[in-house]
């Protein structure tokens, strides 16, 4: 009978105190049982590590390592370089997982051959009650989050994995490639070090898709990810060694990726209330995309920023800063989620004669049918480094 082989999870924690009970509870209940679960107190002030002592008492699968606050990249290398496992599971402090997330995750990967390097799932949004915020539409999971193979021209059109704490790795691949970027904080862009992560395993491995939502990925205004200047500057660097390592992806790639981001950015910016800001990145993902005006749900969406901006004080007595971030963010989820509305399968080899959908009823579905086609042309064409082991990984190589 072949051995379980041991998942490390790794947690990185600042002033997590909050979370972190929820977040421990939910990896020590996975079905899967051959776990260590290495969690890096990254210079708390608050209760964290001791919740966590609290945890490690009663499981001795639960170990506690602290360091002066030095970034979530530097928390998630310590545990790395402490933890044991033949795959690591990172995991965020304030995320949570469903209790089959690591054995289907497992089973993926055991069952796959040595190109393998990461298995991604798909996630939920969840509210501070642990309450699901998101739309889990699996005819859109289907079609748009589940790419394999050889995935790194479709990872730069975006992030498909989502977050931090969905992926199950194999350590190889941190031997081959390196850790987590620590430079982006240095240079106060930290925001994107899970994605520069996975670009860097795509480029030399192949991805799979555990078709299921087995992450609660936690949505709190003042998180990390909502510092969106520094996740602007993050997604910056990361992208421009990307076109300088690959060349050979067009333009139009980074320009279609610069503009979903900003969307992304312009969410995270009106959950702080910053509405100039708000507008200033729409008009932007605009310039990058001008199929982004063919969806009314972007005009409302200005001209409630412009009220705000215009008549502050008159429009939070008719809504909340809060309101007009989830309207915007249910928008912009439509645009996503309902781009297509057939039923798309996506199989490991990619093909184009993969694709089957319906008929479409609008210009801007097929427009976007289209750009997916064509990334995966690029996924097929994409060719791993002959010369990988003797090339510096791009968290050595990013420059100011």
């Amino acid at each position: 009978m072949i051995k379980a082989p041991l998942v490390s999870v790794i947690i990185p924690a600042y002033n997590a105190e909050k979370f972190i009970e929820k977040t421990l509870n939910s990896v020590l209940s996975q079905t899967y049982k051959n776990i260590e679960v290495i969690v890096v107190d990254d210079g708390s002030h608050d209760t964290t590590s001791d919740i966590v002592e609290f945890f490690a008492q009663q499981d001795s699968r639960v170990i506690l390592f602290r360091q002066t606050n030095a970034g979530v990249a530097a928390a998630r290398n310590l545990a790395i370089e402490k933890s044991r496992g033949e795959y690591i599971a990172p995991i965020d402090a304030d995320d949570i997982w469903y209790s089959q997330k690591l054995e289907k995750q497992v089973q993926c990967l055991v069952s796959a051959d040595e190109s393998v390097g990461l298995v991604y799932a798909w996630s939920v949004g969840i509210d501070e009650d642990d309450v699901i915020i998101s739309d889990c539409n699996y005819e859109y999971y289907s079609a748009w989050r589940s790419i394999e193979g050889k995935v790194y021209p479709a990872l730069i059109y975006s992030n498909f994995i989502g977050n931090a704490s969905v992926p199950l790795i194999r350590r190889v691949c941190f031997d081959e490639i390196g850790g987590y970027n620590c430079q982006l904080k240095a240079q106060n862009a930290q925001g994107c070090e899970d994605w520069e992560l996975y670009l860097r395993i795509a480029e030399y491995y192949d991805f799979r898709v555990v078709r299921d939502f087995l992450v609660g990925y936690r949505q709190v205004n003042g998180s990390m990810s909502s510092n969106y200047n520094a996740m602007a500057k993050s997604y910056y660097l990361v992208m421009r060694e990307c076109q300088r390592k690959h060349p050979e992806i067009p333009d139009y790639i980074y320009d279609l990726s610069n503009s979903e981001f900003k969307l992304y950015l312009a969410f995270k910016s009106g959950a702080c209330a910053d509405n100039w800001n708000t507008l200033v990145l729409i008009f932007q993902a605009i310039k990058l995309d001008y199929t982004l005006l063919l969806y009314f749900w972007l005009y409302k969406s200005i001209l409630i920023f412009i009220l705000k901006v215009i008549a502050q004080p008159l429009t939070s007595l008719i809504w909340n800063d809060h309101d007009s971030w989830m309207q915007f963010r249910r928008r912009f989820r439509m645009y996503s989620n309902k781009a297509i509305n057939s039923k798309t399968v996506i199989s490991e080899n990619q093909t184009q004669d993969n694709i089957q959908s319906k008929s479409h009823n609008n210009l801007s579905e097929k427009i976007k049918l289209q750009r997916w086609l064509k990334v995966l042309q690029l996924c097929q064409k994409f060719e791993y480094s002959l010369e990988r082991r003797n090339n510096l990984p791009i968290y050595l190589t990013l420059k100011k």
